[in-house]
């Protein structure tokens, strides 16, 4: 697979994500739709979205409500697509969505293996790729980053670093929708900073890509451990979210 094939399956899938085509990501203007349910959207997403904003780069494809949709337009209309979603501009938008009882929720950035980068990676443990029945004991507060706790039935593969029979760090990866894969990667701490997180990342991606899927990871902006673990892995940046949800979500979240 191409990193042409790869990016091109990244935006189709965004497309079903957002309602709309996968061309509007690349778009010198910024795009509106409103939100709907899709049997093809990533199956984490709960759709339909009163203000979701993705970029690619190049624009802000923003999902929304009837009711939102003025608000949101003026907000992104209003500054320069990649300056919406950092502050002091997000304040703005929290001020739009104000009248709705909604505000700022989620951010991250997304990632997608770049294949001229992409290989296998050595740590000096023993790497074992494991079937959902290698990682059905795993579900526990350790491997929470890698293992899809509300729906153990996405989770389809993994890749775990063993010393001495022991696991040590392990990466999995959840069938979030038909053709991409994300992968989640955690490292027990007295263990990190030694390569595991890269070498079992890395070796999952190439993995997924030999069963015909995308592989993609996602992190926080903040995380910069997980961010320099996808460079490392032979993972670029490919695109970011930012997601308004209801106040009573957000206060919830933050108890």
């Amino acid at each position: 697979m191409t990193n042409k094939e790869i990016m091109e399956t990244a935006l189709q899938q965004s497309a079903y994500d957002m309602n709309c085509k996968p061309e509007d990501f690349l778009s010198g203007g910024n795009v509106m739709t409103l939100s709907k349910k899709h049997p093809k959207a990533r199956r984490y997403l709960d759709l339909p979205l009163e203000c979701d904003l993705v970029s690619y780069g190049n624009n802000i494809v923003a999902q929304t409500s009837e009711r939102t949709r003025a608000a949101v337009t003026e907000y992104i209309n209003r500054y320069t697509f990649y300056n919406c979603f950092e502050t002091p501009h997000m304040y703005a938008l929290n001020d739009l969505l104000a009248p709705f009882d909604m505000r700022v929720c989620f951010m991250a950035e997304y990632f997608l293996p770049d294949v001229d980068k992409l290989k296998v990676r050595d740590c000096g443990l023993e790497l074992k790729v494991l079937q959902r029945d290698g990682f059905a004991e795993l579900y526990n507060e350790q491997w929470k980053n890698c293992l899809t706790f509300s729906d153990r039935e996405r989770d389809v593969l993994a890749v775990g670093a063993y010393d001495k029979g022991r696991l040590v760090g392990l990466a999995g990866c959840s069938a979030d929708c038909e053709q991409m894969y994300q992968i989640g990667v955690d490292v027990i701490p007295e263990y990190r900073r030694r390569g595991i997180a890269s070498a079992v990342t890395s070796r999952l991606a190439l993995e997924v890509l030999a069963l015909g899927k995308v592989p993609f990871y996602c992190c926080a902006w903040s995380n910069l451990r997980s961010a320099r673990n996808a460079l490392s892995s032979g993972l670029r940046p490919a695109w970011v979210v930012m997601t308004a949800k209801g106040n009573e979500f957000v206060d919830k979240m933050n108890k």
